[in-house]
């Protein structure tokens, strides 16, 4: 079965109010796009994403450095040093993102 979304996907990292309810929303629309990622059958609507430059590659590189750590964690395991160094490159990653945006990143 595919998980359809039927409006368009906008993320506001400038977003004024951080709040429980953008919190949630947030990390549904990130977890969608890792799912996406991994090949899953979810279906991705047409979307934007707003912010300053800074913040929208901050984005991109904390969604992409979680892609890579699950990537290694499958193929190696969570003990193995490419492991360890896919986590430290997340975890900068993600400093960098809630640095640029004051938003908390969903998944580590």
């Amino acid at each position: 079965m595919k998980n359809e979304i039927s409006s368009p996907i906008t993320i506001n990292l400038n977003h004024n109010e951080i709040n429980e309810s953008f919190i949630g929303q947030f990390g549904a629309v990130v977890k969608l796009l890792l799912r996406r990622m991994f090949g899953s059958d979810s279906i991705i609507p047409a979307g934007t994403v707003k912010g300053t430059p800074s913040q929208i590659s901050s984005f991109e590189g904390a969604l992409v450095a979680n892609k890579r750590y699950i990537d290694s964690y499958i193929s190696n395991g969570l003990n193995n040093p490419a492991t360890y160094k896919s986590r430290v490159t997340l975890d900068n990653a993600v400093r960098n993102f809630e640095r640029q945006t004051n938003i908390s990143w969903p998944f580590r």
